[in-house]
């Protein structure tokens, strides 16, 4: 019998070199030769703080038109096949699913958490077909792909080098930079030009030989038309969650929940301080709680942005919740504090530096004995600007909406989760830069 089903997969990566990316990409391809229609291809990042995860986190789900116990027979084949069950973390889960399982799976598994037992009592109360290998973990990313309902898109593709030449990886730098110039910003995160890096080659042993990421299926490949590589042996095209900051939720300080990522809101409580290794924290309050948030050393030049914040800054700040400390993708700076410093006043009677005649009793010329009972108040000039500033592509994480992506209103503040009411005493708001 013939039917439309979601096929979702994960945990078949080792660090040996699988990818669960490139098991979708064989999928997709052999059961188009079996006959089926492969419609929709899903790439599902999932809760980037889990700690038994490969790097992305990442499921895949098809969209298949065929016979459900073929396609479920065929998946789990390939999965026997190309999964390195020998890696310890590597415990795959196959789904097939001839209806929509609840979206909510789906979001607590970008957001939050869910346990292996959760997955299966989901799968089974639903009746869809499944199987589980070795401890079965992957069936809570498997189902989860099944479930996603995406309320943003992006789409990535994919090439990837075959099993026999895992030992190179030959991609043309300069195509890689023209590539970007051509599609840019349609396309992102392919170079960190601040950096002088490219972003898109990964130097990891799996089969992935490049992936550019971009607004649609259209502009990945008008990319891709651009860069030089030795021959894929196969590339795939998947319409995924990253880039969308699926897994952010609105936060405050003081009920951030360990292993989750918020955008929170606050004043900068203490000067940003550089600690062992470049990476640089500060405290920001709210409500008499405190966060320590931390920019981290690979983040670069974001670094030169934290370091300018001030106690009495009102920023709001996007990140994962661990250990005690928000660790930074990208902030909003909504308001500046003035910076004003004294100094001894200039003498009016010969035009000398003061210097302090002791506490409390104001300055004294040491030349000709005046006094004043006033210091000399300026307001220094802040070389910072309110708006979004974000870490740099080669830092960020997939699922971290890059500022490109940003409508205008977002970037003003002006439009949903992104929203700050009062942005304190600037009186205007203007979109932070690229930092570099």
């Amino acid at each position: 019998m013939v039917g439309i089903m979601r096929v979702g997969i994960d945990d078949t990566d080792s660090p040996e070199g699988m990818c669960t990316t490139y098991l979708g990409a064989v999928l997709a391809r052999r059961l188009r030769r079996e006959g089926c229609r492969v419609s929709e291809a899903l790439l599902v990042r999932l809760n980037p703080n889990v700690p038994h995860k490969t790097r992305g986190n990442a499921a895949i789900a098809l969209e298949v038109e065929g016979d459900p116990d073929g396609v479920f027979a065929l998946a789990c084949a390939c999965v026997e096949e190309l999964a390195d069950c020998s890696a310890a973390e590597t415990n795959p889960g196959v789904v097939v699913a001839e209806h929509p399982l609840p979206p909510a799976f789906y979001r607590r598994a970008v957001t939050g958490f869910c346990t292996t037992g959760e997955a299966i009592a989901l799968l089974d109360a639903c009746g869809v077909r499944y199987r589980g290998y070795k401890n079965g973990r992957g069936l809570i990313g498997a189902a989860a792909a099944v479930s996603a309902v995406f309320s943003d898109t992006t789409c990535e593709l994919l090439a990837y080098r075959s099993h026999e030449e895992r030992g190179r990886r030959v991609v043309d730098r300069e195509s890689v930079f023209s590539a970007e110039d051509a599609t840019y910003p349609h396309t992102w995160d392919s170079v960190d030009r601040a950096n002088d890096v490219v972003v898109c080659v990964p130097h990891t042993p799996d089969p992935v030989l490049f992936g550019i990421r971009g607004e649609s299926p259209e502009w990945v490949h008008a990319a891709r038309a651009h860069i030089r590589s030795q021959e894929p042996v196969i590339e795939q095209a998947y319409l995924t969650n990253q880039g969308t900051d699926a897994h952010l939720l609105p936060g405050s300080i003081g009920a951030m929940e360990e292993g989750r990522s918020y955008l929170v809101a606050g004043t900068v409580a203490s000067l940003p301080l550089t600690g062992r290794g470049g990476h640089v924290a500060f405290d920001l309050a709210d409500g008499g709680h405190a966060v320590r948030c931390m920019a981290y050393e690979p983040t670069r030049g974001f670094r030169t942005v934290v370091r300018q914040l001030v106690p009495g800054d009102g920023v709001v700040v996007a990140g994962s919740f661990r250990r005690g400390s928000v660790n930074l993708e990208k902030l909003r700076v909504c308001s500046l504090q003035p910076l004003i410093t004294t100094r001894p006043p200039v003498c009016g009677a010969c035009g000398r530096r003061m210097t302090s005649a002791g506490l409390g009793k104001g300055y004294k010329c040491r030349h000709c004995g005046g006094r004043s009972l006033r210091p000399e108040v300026s307001r220094a000039r802040r070389t910072l600007s309110a708006g979004w500033y974000e870490v740099p592509p080669s830092a960020r994480r997939h699922l971290a909406k890059p500022l490109v992506r940003f409508t205008p209103a977002e970037l003003a503040g002006a439009e949903g989760r992104y929203l700050i009411a009062d942005c304190g005493e600037t009186g205007r708001e203007e979109t932070g830069s690229h930092p570099s």
